[in-house]
């Protein structure tokens, strides 16, 4: 039984929480406490599992149990970043005791469907926020490339520093499918758990559990933190995954399809504007990860005359060196110091590329930015998408959505189960190619057009605009199953889902 089980891992539950630090296992939730104060709110109810969802009878929040009252004021009060979104599931993991999220928006087009992040949070609402963006997103990034699909995200909080012998005696250990050759004892003494490979395929077990137990209303891909590798294992224990191995039958890593649709966006907005293209421009990328590094390719193959690019991770600058190699023709400068990374903002450059993390452009980024566009990978680069984007605006700099530019990691994997024509390496797949066609509809290219285009007509900020078409399309239920999703959430909270005793109740 669920809760049973739950109870026999109690040592490994108590060593995390001295390691934590929570203060209590109080009811009385503090969302500028510690991210990890959420999972305590949920155990001090006696559970291992929570909710907020929207009501649409009551036109309210409803929560799971008492402990998480803070959390429903807080989303009825929240003007910025809470928009009646449908759902959002929490459960503490078994035996990592991990705060597993998994967050939906609007799903009238189709089931939530997003990666699964992972990263550390500073506090609840840092938490929350970031999965109402991430899902919200995802949505009006569906939508506008005519999917049919709604929005969604899975988030797990990076868990504190424990070590792997905490899972010595657990149950999990005994049935786990594979342990890592040469057993535990090669990994214990390990100082960053998010690195060890027994302690991911736990995590991710879980987390795959958690998604089956949510009936379909959720399906997971890869995020930020999350390999390919990682996704693998949620789908050994959830049907409700793509972006899966290709060796699975799945589409593997987005990166590269999600680095060609940014460099279409660049030419949408250039054309809209009568800018020409890409050719003699000048580029500045913040971040060289998965995206920025084989957009650096991209940008070369259509001419640009200068990229500077800049990480403050040197092993992925220095990984992106070893791809560009030597480009006599082409100004590159690739940066790897924090602070040479910070003054990439001001930076002179035809357009700035945020492919790192997301809230990077706030206030005091914004002034500093010396480009005259701004089109990323990064998710929610918008710290605050009323204040900043009409700061944007109000400086004349043109920006495209995040979401308008980087559909093509959704676009990758949304249909995985439909099969897939041609070699995958190739982008060979006419469903995937056709959004990077400039003659597309739905396509990147003419997407950023009309976003533009309608932003330029009215003088409105270009995330007003995109936010406006989107949401637009967001309210076409889908042709065959209709709002589903929705129905999925109802019978979880009419079963008492936060109460069940295994994924298949």
């Amino acid at each position: 039984m669920y809760l049973a089980r739950a109870n026999r891992s109690s040592n490994l539950g108590k060593r995390m929480i001295s390691r934590v630090g929570w203060r209590s296992m109080s009811s009385i939730l503090n969302l500028r406490g510690d991210t990890y104060d959420l999972a305590a709110a949920i155990q001090a109810d006696g559970l291992m599992r929570g909710y907020a969802v929207y009501d649409n009878k009551e036109q309210g929040v409803k929560v799971s149990s008492p402990g998480l009252e803070p959390l429903r004021k807080f989303l009825e009060n929240d003007t910025v970043d809470f928009d009646k979104h449908e759902g959002m599931f929490f459960e503490v993991g078994l035996h990592t005791r991990a705060l597993h999220g998994a967050f939906l928006a609007s799903t009238v087009r189709g089931q939530g469907c997003g990666g699964i992040r992972l990263r550390k949070y500073n506090t609840v609402e840092e938490y929350i926020r970031d999965g109402m963006r991430l899902a919200t997103g995802m949505g009006r990034k569906s939508a506008l490339a005519g999917l049919w699909a709604g929005g969604g995200k899975g988030v797990i909080a990076e868990p504190p520093r424990v070590q792997v012998n905490d899972f010595r005696g657990t149950e999990r250990e005994e049935a786990m499918p594979s342990i890592p050759e040469g057993g535990l004892e090669k990994y214990l003494g390990t100082d960053n758990v998010i690195s060890d490979p027994f302690y991911r395929q736990i995590l991710f077990q879980e987390y795959g559990d958690f998604l089956t137990s949510l009936r379909g209303c959720y399906v997971a891909a890869e995020d930020a933190g999350v390999f390919v590798s990682d996704v693998d294992v949620v789908f050994s224990r959830s049907r409700y995954t793509t972006c899966i191995s290709v060796e699975k039958g799945g589409s593997g890593n987005p990166s590269v399809p999600t680095a060609a649709g940014i460099v279409s966006a660049m030419e949408g907005a250039l054309a809209e504007t009568g800018m020409g293209d890409l050719k003699g421009k000048k580029i500045t990328i913040q971040g060289v990860g998965n995206v920025g590094r084989p957009m650096i390719r991209y940008l070369l193959e259509k001419g640009v005359s200068s990229i500077v690019a800049g990480d403050v991770d040197a092993v992925a600058v220095e990984r992106a060196r070893k791809e560009v190699g030597e480009v006599s023709e082409v100004d590159i400068r690739l940066i790897t110091s924090s602070k040479e990374s910070e003054d990439l903002w001001a930076t002179e450059c035809d357009i700035l590329s945020p492919c790192a993390y997301g809230a990077v452009l706030n206030e005091e980024s914004i002034q500093k930015i010396n480009a005259k566009f701004v089109v990323g990978a990064a998710n929610n680069q918008l710290k605050d998408p009323h204040t900043h984007g009409e700061l944007l605006h109000d400086r004349k700099i043109i920006y495209v959505p995040d979401y308008v530019a980087n559909r093509m990691g959704i676009v990758n994997c949304a249909n995985e189960a439909y099969g897939r024509v041609g070699r995958l390496e190739h982008l060979e797949d006419p469903a995937i190619t056709r959004h990077l066609d400039h003659e597309y509809e739905f396509g990147v290219y003419q997407t950023t057009r009309r976003v533009l285009r309608l932003a330029f007509d009215e003088n409105i900020a270009t995330n007003k605009a995109a936010d406006r078409l989107a949401d637009e399309a967001l309210q076409q239920p889908h042709p065959i199953w209709g709002h589903r999703s929705q129905q999925i959430i109802d019978s979880l909270v009419e079963d008492q889902w936060h109460t069940c005793k295994s994924v298949a109740e």
